[in-house]
């Protein structure tokens, strides 16, 4: 029996005395956090929801086996943000998508969840009308041609299936009842609503595709009213995308449970715990990015030294050569060597000790 078809659906319940000990921990956690962030400013708190809010919509794809594109995904949304950043992408549609879904959950927090939201997150995420080459209902609840919604695995013949939704004349019905909660005043801890709306919603599995993405977005939704806030500097979705096994495991367990929710919220809490923890090495990158720039205030830097000297302080994939530069400044061989060994007489650049067939630079470390 999967829990959905107990006769006390969806009357969730869950064991307060064991969660309220971890939930003051996440809360207090949120609030140094936020406390933290406060201090630093308007800028840097920009630029840390920047960082956030990419990794959030990179790994909440990756979850569903989706790779995106990381600089389109920072250009997009640090476009909206209206974050100047050098060397701005052209943004593929399926990623300008993801985006605006993840920016209206948390930019406009407040605003209810209603069909007509949910429907426009779920075009935004399949503008073409498809999911891969399959053709799906979009901007509107799985239909009877949709057939059984199951989470399957394995291979073709001997799939298992780990579970299955509520039938689709149930779904107008289903999705009626969990918007007017969302809507509602909290009756508990908006920590603990978040964990609720997340299981609730993706339990219902409303859409042909997309339900744990957008699942994912009004779990953010409510983490940003619980702390009356649409900056984000932590990511859930970087969490759970490290933590895929047991978030798996313990949806599949509880979906076949009963509706005593203990041990996902438990899982949900101690995932938010680990996500805010995680949160300090994007901090650290912000202010590292921060003092740099604030050391060199009186240095003249030219357009393809400051777009390389970011991607550094951004967190370079590989290492640093002059035929990298050239080919991400667009720039000549040539052009690129003297841009680098300006950088390194100005001691803003050293050359990796290593050596090996192609020089390579990195960041000097700052004095």
């Amino acid at each position: 029996m999967y829990i959905h078809e107990r006769k006390d659906w969806p009357e969730f319940h869950w064991d307060q005395a064991k969660l309220t000990p971890l939930l003051a921990e996440v809360r207090h956690l949120q609030g140094r956090l936020l406390g933290h962030m406060e201090a630093l400013g308007f800028g840097l708190r920009e630029e840390a929801t920047l960082q956030t809010l990419t990794q959030d919509v990179i790994k909440t794809s990756e979850i569903e086996g989706e790779k995106l594109d990381v600089e389109q995904v920072r250009s997009s949304i640090a476009r909206r943000l209206g974050i100047d950043i050098n060397d701005a992408k052209q943004v593929d549609r399926n990623v300008e998508g993801i985006v605006e879904v993840m920016l209206d959950a948390t930019r406009n927090y407040d605003a209810p969840l209603t069909q007509e939201r949910l429907f426009g997150w779920h075009a935004a995420l399949f503008p073409t009308g498809r999911s891969g080459m399959q053709r799906i209902t979009v901007a509107g609840w799985r239909n009877l041609e949709s057939g059984a919604m199951q989470v399957v695995s394995g291979p073709y013949g001997r799939e298992k299936v780990h579970y299955e939704a509520p039938t689709h004349d149930r779904l107008k019905k289903e999705m009626a009842r969990f918007m007017k909660w969302c809507n509602a005043h909290p009756d508990t801890d908006p920590v603990i609503k978040s964990a609720l709306a997340h299981f609730w919603f993706v339990t219902i599995h409303p859409f042909d595709d997309g339900n744990g993405r957008i699942a994912r977005a009004i779990a953010d939704m409510m983490l940003a009213r619980s702390e009356k806030s649409s900056q984000r500097f932590y990511s859930m979705s970087s969490q759970i995308q490290r933590e895929r096994k047991a978030y798996y495991d313990v949806l599949e367990t509880c979906q076949k449970g009963t509706l005593n929710i203990t041990l996902w919220i438990e899982w949900f809490l101690n995932c938010l715990k680990h996500a805010i923890a995680a949160s300090e090495v994007t901090l650290e990158a912000v202010l590292i990015k921060a003092r740099f720039w604030k050391a060199h205030a009186e240095e003249s830097f030219n357009d393809r030294q400051r777009l390389i000297i970011n991607n550094l302080l951004d967190g370079f994939d590989g290492k640093l050569t002059s035929s990298k530069w050239a080919k991400i400044t667009k720039c000549s061989q040539d052009t690129a060597l003297r841009d680098i060994s300006d950088l390194v007489n100005r001691r803003v650049l050293a050359k990796d000790e290593a050596g090996g067939r192609s020089t390579s630079y990195d960041l000097r470390a700052q004095e």
